[in-house]
């Protein structure tokens, strides 16, 4: 709160200092003494602030108040008097202006960069690639086969589709999951290393209040000596400790994916329902966040590594799942519909 009020305290001294007319300084008096302005939300916010911090801070906002007000009046009476204020000496026109602050980042940025953080502290270095693929990175090097499901049109967006039969090799398409990225990843590193890969995936599924047709995810490789399935659990219990909270309930399920074996999907209690079973957990109680497992050898030959030697880990996560659950939004389509009623919020 102290940095919004260093940068309210510059803005209200600028937007006071441009007002040339008393219609224009009583517009500015409005915006920020009126019994809707600035500061009336301030002392709002203020009264949720911790106990500790509340003294220091509320004397903070009287003091940045008198300012305003002092500067209002002089300001009053300068434009009262007729008089223009006179200019500062050595003023360079060359100097940028003041910007006002427009806007903030959006809630999913601030989650996969606290994703990212999370990680970062564990070692992991943080890398992108390419939201358009070709077939091998996207399918082939991770182990799923020609006849997999996922591979058809009604399951990948596909860019080139004309001659879809006969152009399977050059086909380029939208990354339907983040994982490509570990393959251009091994494909120029040697072991060991550690990455984790936040971005857009794209899948044609239907919109609903838990599935969009693009999202985001971050996907995690760790490979070495004697990476074992202990190594996954810790990592993945600890990101979730950090994320939710020690309190938060874990479950690791046997799954299969192609590029893992073994696998697991991992959950978490959903918060929104207190795992009684609502909309967005299927009435379940839990809602998957991640799928995990050991790299499968087969996508390590396809990269050259060799599986004897080395081990690893992967696992992949859903971030806007991972909001509805710290926020308690039950509908994924709020992300991206821009209502600045659900935007202002965070």
């Amino acid at each position: 709160m102290e940095h919004r009020l260093k940068e309210i305290e510059t803005l209200a001294l600028s937007e006071i200092e441009a007002a040339f007319t008393p219609q224009g300084l009583e517009a500015v008096r409005a915006k920020y003494l009126s019994r809707k302005g600035v500061f009336a939300v301030l002392y709002k916010e203020l009264a949720a602030c911790g106990a500790q911090d509340r003294p220091v801070l509320g004397q903070r906002l009287n003091g940045l108040k008198f300012v305003v007000e002092e500067a209002l009046k002089k300001k009053a009476a300068a434009l009262s008097s007729g008089s223009r204020p006179a200019c500062r000496e050595m003023f360079d026109a060359t100097m940028p202006g003041i910007c006002p602050p427009i806007g903030k980042g959006h809630l999913i940025t601030k989650i996969i960069g606290d994703i990212c953080g999370i990680f970062s502290r564990m070692g992991f270095g943080v890398v992108e690639g390419p939201e358009i693929e070709n077939e091998f990175n996207n399918f082939e090097a991770l182990n799923i086969p020609p006849d997999h499901p996922s591979r058809e049109a009604f399951d990948t967006f596909y860019l080139n589709t004309e001659n879809f039969e006969s152009n399977k090799q050059t086909r380029r398409l939208l990354r339907s999951h983040t994982s490509p990225m570990q393959i251009r990843y091994m494909l120029k590193h040697k072991p060991p290393f550690s990455i984790v890969v936040p971005g857009k995936v794209f899948r044609p599924d239907a919109t609903d209040a838990s599935h969009s047709f693009m999202f985001h995810q971050v996907e995690g490789l760790m490979v070495g000596d004697n990476i074992s399935f202990a190594n996954l659990k810790w990592v993945l219990f600890e990101f979730v400790r950090q994320c939710f909270g020690s309190s938060a309930k874990v479950r690791f399920r046997p799954h299969f994916f192609p590029f893992t074996e073994p696998s697991a999907e991992v959950d978490v209690s959903c918060i929104i329902c207190q795992g009684r079973g609502c909309r967005v957990c299927s009435q379940s109680g839990w809602l998957e966040i991640l799928g995990s497992g050991m790299v499968d050898p087969n996508v390590f030959r396809a990269v050259d590594i060799d599986p004897d030697k080395f081990s690893g880990l992967a696992f992949g996560m859903g971030v806007e799942r991972i909001a509805m659950l710290k926020h308690g939004i039950d509908d994924i389509r709020f992300f991206y519909e821009n209502d600045l009623r659900f935007l202002g919020q965070f």
